[in-house]
């Protein structure tokens, strides 16, 4: 055994703080290396980055960063959970969305989820999805008394909410024992179809005060705040419009008869996770202190501020090409949403972007959840992002954001009237707008789309699904403009029996070609073009029959910038001669652009250059339709 010494230092002992100027002094050091001679405060700024709404992540964060006043877990503001024992004692609410038309289906795979883990339902009712006279059949089996409802019904909420009212009665349900929500949405509804429907508001709000006489477990209210993710929201308008929307349900309520207290209690909140977790965690904790802060005003008790919270994998961040990888984003989502205090949690199906989940998609989504509450033990902690600086000063930030903008709504007349004028469809497309200028440059990667996408994998294809409504706000997808020029090259191929070719001409060795030609592949991928790279290496001297041979129509250089200088502008000459319809060259061209311009070099590929114009450039000179 090993005596260690005693000299009078304990291993226990605390090493010297080090101050933040010091740490700016080795970031700018560092920086210096790279040809970026930047002070202290400005180094650490270059390593910050800048997000939507106004937000900025920075490379450290200290105790001095963190907000004040953030409260403990089922206290006021809620910001750390709305209840004192999160999610330890059962976990979140596992509640998977069923839209099935097909009664019977339907049934079996409500009965397959309850019997493998899934604790709650969504089932979209209505025009697009189960018929109101169906739901009988489809809740036919299922115990509820012990499995919560969440309805989805759009403009056919009251008809729906009455059947599965009559439903309890009918199966000897105690109304106290009735658990879930009707989903009154007429403001969603507004939102996604650009129509108002005399009454509903009124309909919703008789629902409301039944629940509040006779069904304490149930909720009449849903605000939901999809329709504005789905419609290009950033996370800060999203929480603004759902917080209009619950402010004017509290004024509809309280003058229909209800008190604050009970009129907060028939409100719950759906919310989209996305694949950006730390985002999504401070979303849903800023949620909930935003909300606790509007029943404080509002004049509500202390404890009724929290908020029901369902959260919903995003539709948004879903592909329909190489759909497998949205397992992924859904797995990264779903964590965040349970770590930031989420009641409910909704997985998506990996195939939900291509019509009607299959039995396999809909056993991932549910296993999903399971496997984080289960096998990682997720919920075995109360408020595991609490603490965090970076956490706690994101969801500061957010909140102010989001309030902001819900101040600007109410100053506007509130939720329904900034629908109607105009305001939230116009500031969402700016938003929408700015967002894809960074997924059209590729900064928002999109892994199976536009960042390493396979040519050669079959299409997957689903039944499809019942047609959502329209005519509001429009439905956004992150992979639409890479679809559209998939679906262009998909054309070509079944017209012709090929895809458009683009021929790698890369120089020198692997090592010296390699990064750049990797680069060209991915890009050209993206849009549907399949890369024929094939020799490995060519030359002045061999290029031209190389390409001739790789029976493509363009050509792509790739090498380093010393291989360019010696040998890019004789094989750009040589490509053009042999009759390519456009040369590029991967790479900044630095001093030598005019030389490789007068070669034959058409146009300079390079990270960050927007993808998408690029492409469609490529494939109208081609031809594809």
């Amino acid at each position: 055994m090993t005596v260690l010494p005693d000299d009078g230092l304990s291993l226990a002992s605390e090493f010297p703080d080090a101050t933040r100027e010091q740490w700016q002094s080795l970031v700018a050091g560092v920086l210096r290396k790279s040809g970026r001679d930047l002070p202290g405060p400005a180094a650490e700024e270059a390593l910050s980055t800048t997000l939507q709404d106004g937000l900025t992540t920075r490379p450290l964060y200290t105790a001095d960063d963190a907000p004040g006043g953030i409260g403990y877990p089922g206290f006021a503001p809620f910001t750390r959970g709305g209840r004192p024992e999160g999610a330890v004692v059962s976990g979140w609410d596992v509640r998977q969305r069923h839209s099935l038309p097909d009664p019977v289906r339907a049934n079996e795979a409500v009965l397959s989820d309850l019997e493998n883990g899934v604790t709650s339902l969504w089932l979209s009712v209505g025009s697009a999805g189960i018929p109101v006279s169906d739901l009988a059949t489809v809740l036919d089996g299922v115990f509820l008394d012990l499995a919560p409802i969440a309805l989805d019904a759009g403009a056919e909420f009251g008809p729906a909410a009455r059947a599965l009212l009559k439903l309890y009665e009918e199966r000897g349900v105690a109304r106290h024992a009735a658990r879930g929500t009707l989903g009154a949405d007429p403001v969603g509804e507004l939102a996604r179809t650009g129509r108002e429907v005399a009454g509903l508001t009124e309909e919703a709000a008789e629902l409301a005060a039944l629940c509040d006489r006779e069904y304490p477990g149930l909720r009449a209210i849903t605000v939901d705040a999809l329709p504005y993710h789905e419609g290009g929201a950033s996370d800060a308008q999203e929480l603004g419009c759902a917080l209009a929307t619950g402010v004017g349900w509290l004024r509809d309520l309280t003058a229909a008869g209800l008190t604050v207290e009970a009129a907060c209690e028939q409100i719950a909140f759906r919310y989209a996770a996305t694949a950006d977790q730390f985002l999504t965690i401070a979303k849903l904790r800023a949620a909930r202190r935003l909300w606790a802060r509007v029943t404080e005003v509002c004049g509500a008790g202390p404890g009724i501020g929290a908020g029901h919270q369902h959260a919903v994998t995003s539709p948004v961040m879903m592909t329909r090409r190489d759909p497998w990888v949205n397992m992924l984003r859904t797995t990264v989502a779903a964590l965040a949403a349970g770590v930031g205090g989420a009641d409910a949690v909704t997985v998506l199906p990996f195939d939900h972007a291509l019509g009607l989940p299959d039995a396999f998609a809909s056993r991932i989504a549910r296993n999903t959840s399971t496997i984080l509450l289960e096998e990682s033990h997720l919920g075995r902690v109360i408020d595991p992002a609490g603490g965090s600086w970076y956490v706690e000063r994101l969801t500061d930030d957010l909140a102010h954001a989001a309030w902001a903008w819900f101040q600007e709504i109410e100053r506007a007349g509130g939720q329904r009237a900034a629908l109607h004028d105009g305001l939230i469809a116009e500031r969402l497309a700016a938003t929408w707008q700015e967002r894809s200028g960074g997924l059209a440059r590729r900064r928002e990667p999109i892994t199976g789309v536009s960042e390493f996408p396979q040519l050669s994998q079959p299409p997957v294809e689903r039944d499809p699904a019942p047609a959502p409504p329209g005519g509001g706000l429009p439905v956004v997808r992150r992979d639409e403009a890479y679809e559209t020029l998939r679906a262009r090259s998909d054309a070509h191929l079944a017209a012709t029996g090929a895809r458009p070719r683009v021929f790698l001409a890369a120089l020198g060795p692997a090592a010296a070609h390699t990064a750049r030609a990797t680069f060209a592949a991915s890009l050209f991928q993206a849009g549907g073009i399949e890369p024929v790279h094939d020799p490995v290496t060519v030359d002045a001297a061999t290029a031209a029959d190389a390409f001739t041979r790789s029976g493509a129509a363009l050509a792509c250089i790739c090498s380093s910038d010393a291989l360019y200088a010696e040998g890019a502008a004789p094989v750009a000459a040589a490509l053009k001669a042999a009759g390519a319809l456009q040369v590029f060259l991967a790479g900044r061209p630095g001093e030598q652009r005019e030389t490789y311009v007068r070669a034959g070099v058409d146009e300079f590929v390079v990270a960050g250059g927007d993808a998408i114009a690029v492409l469609t450039s490529v494939l109208d000179r081609m031809g594809v339709a």
